[in-house]
């Protein structure tokens, strides 16, 4: 297992939601199976750059490797050769609960009373963590307090504490079948002992999770764009409230809970990668067809129509097809800028989104540009992207967003901005005047310094993915919440850390005072 390094804080985009976390498993006897990993988290990798990791077994015992950074800097050809194997689990993080450190870098490893290992990667973010910890505190499985540098902080860390504990007098398969139905939130595990790779998903099946088959063996993982990377075919979606055990006597699968789908609808807006397929509706197609309603019901004279990129490409080719307007491109991005280690200096970080995208001057001057994006959640990107297309010459610019406003944080595993600095409601330099919808646009508009600004309808969005509204959590748009909130526990990013140095719970609550106020059944 690697050593910790140096403490460090990797710099985060002021603007952009941050995505939650990718997983991979594989089982397949006779295949370099760390490698294959290591290709199926470099597919994952939107999912989570802060850190990286693989545990893998050869039957006798796991070995787990994790650093923090992206895939392909945690990674070597000598690394995955000393990672011999037949089953793995992968794990590439963005934080959610937990701090960016080593500890907290996954897969998570723990052993059993038996001397067993369990390797355990987790995508999504539970609401319970601290009743959880709670638990786990008082059978002495995690410290009382934070005991120093080598303190694992996360909701995973203690699933995978009481999942070991839980197998000191039962199968592996048995203790997860136990805990699986005290865990509430949106999680996506892939786990392994030495013999078997396991996979589960929530009840409401937040996030997604997928099976595919090799020629040897079995693969699951976080997107179906991951299958395609290492040469799996597609097999089904892992249903909600599912366990799956893989091994030499093939899939075997367990129900822990009644599904009651809730997909995260912003995968198919922003987080899953666009040649994904969720719920059996492309990705990609989704976000053209985005892209056509919203020049519907926001139509503009204009000369171009160009995107933010990556994200916000598909919804401008589908506005330009709906709307008649010619597409181009009129931003170039720096597909080598990822999230660094390297703290910028305050000139650097003056200029902002010019690290990651610069106009087009002759493309872009004169025009009457029609500028699509996926969301806005701050503002901030969107301000200087406006200020800089301005000086680059554009004689007009009309924003179009591909999601209706974000108004409410998400506690299922996306690290969005607090209520407070959103800037649907009222962040900003401008603020806000006014409740109705037309107010809180046109203080955004003001806020970002557009001439137009149009949010695609709820509904339209919905109709896109083509998935009925009754299976998706639409909660960061609309405030409905599907898994209930706790509002006598903690909330947050930092709520374990804070439970373990003994802070009181009333100050552990999440960025709202009336967080029971967002709790719906």
């Amino acid at each position: 297992m690697t050593l910790p390094p140096a403490a460090t804080t990797p710099d985060q985009p002021e603007n952009e939601p941050r995505e939650e976390c990718g997983v991979f498993g594989v089982w397949a006897p006779g295949e370099d199976v760390a490698k294959l990993t290591y290709y199926g988290l470099y597919a994952l990798q939107h999912r989570g750059q802060e850190a990286a990791g693989i545990a893998v077994s050869d039957g006798s015992q796991v070995l787990v490797f994790k650093d923090l950074g992206l895939v392909s800097q945690v990674f070597d050809e000598q690394t995955l050769a000393a990672m011999p194997g037949h089953v793995a689990v992968g794990h590439c993080r963005y934080s959610t609960t937990g701090s960016t450190s080593w500890e907290n870098a996954q897969p998570i490893f723990r052993t059993t009373a038996v001397g067993s290992g369990i390797a355990l990667g987790h995508n999504g973010n539970l609401v319970n963590t601290a009743e959880l910890g709670a638990r786990a505190r008082e059978l002495g499985l995690i410290s009382g307090r934070l005991a120093g540098p080598i303190a694992a902080t996360s909701d995973s860390d203690v699933i995978t504490a009481l999942l070991a504990h839980a197998a000191a007098d039962k199968t592996i398969e048995q203790a997860a079948m136990e805990l699986l139905p005290t865990l509430e939130g949106a999680f996506c595990l892939t786990f392994m002992d030495e013999h078997t790779l396991y996979a589960a998903r929530d009840p409401h099946g937040v996030r997604p999770l997928c099976l595919g088959r090799l020629d040897r063996g079995w693969v699951v993982a976080s997107e179906t764009a991951a299958l395609d990377i290492v040469g799996a075919s597609f097999v089904r979606e892992i249903e909600p409230g599912e366990l799956l055990a893989i091994d030499a006597d093939g899939v075997r699968s367990l129900r822990f809970a009644n599904p009651t789908p809730k997909g995260c609808v912003f995968e198919f807006v922003y987080l899953a990668r666009p040649d994904s397929t969720i719920s059996g509706r492309s990705v990609h197609a989704t976000r053209v067809d985005i892209g056509r309603r919203l020049a519907i019901e926001h139509p503009v004279e204009g000369d171009l129509v160009i995107p933010v990129p990556e994200s916000g490409t598909p919804a401008a080719v589908g506005y330009a097809q709906g709307s008649g307007v010619p597409y181009g491109q009129g931003l170039m991005k720096n597909a080598y800028v990822g999230r660094t280690f390297i703290q910028p200096s305050q000139t650097i970080r003056q200029l902002g989104i010019r690290l990651k995208l610069n106009p087009l001057r002759e493309v872009i001057r004169g025009k009457r540009l029609i500028v699509v994006d996926d969301s806005i959640v701050r503002g901030n990107t969107q301000r200087a992207l406006i200020r800089m297309l301005r000086e680059a010459g554009a004689l007009e610019i009309h924003v179009r967003i591909a999601s209706p406003p974000v108004k409410w944080p998400c506690f299922y595993g996306i690290d969005f901005a607090s209520r407070a600095e959103l800037v649907a409601n009222g962040a900003g330099p401008d603020g806000i005047e006014g409740t109705s919808i037309d107010d809180m646009v046109e203080g955004v508009r003001r806020s970002i310094g557009a001439d137009t600004l149009g949010y695609i309808s709820l509904e339209s969005m919905v109709a896109a993915t083509e998935q009925p509204r009754s299976r998706l959590c639409c909660a960061c748009f609309d405030g409905e919440y599907p898994i209930a909130l706790p509002t006598d526990l903690a909330l947050g990013k930092n709520v374990l850390e804070s439970v373990l140095s003994g802070a009181k719970e009333s100050n552990l609550l999440a960025d709202n005072a009336n967080v029971s106020a967002l709790s719906r059944p």
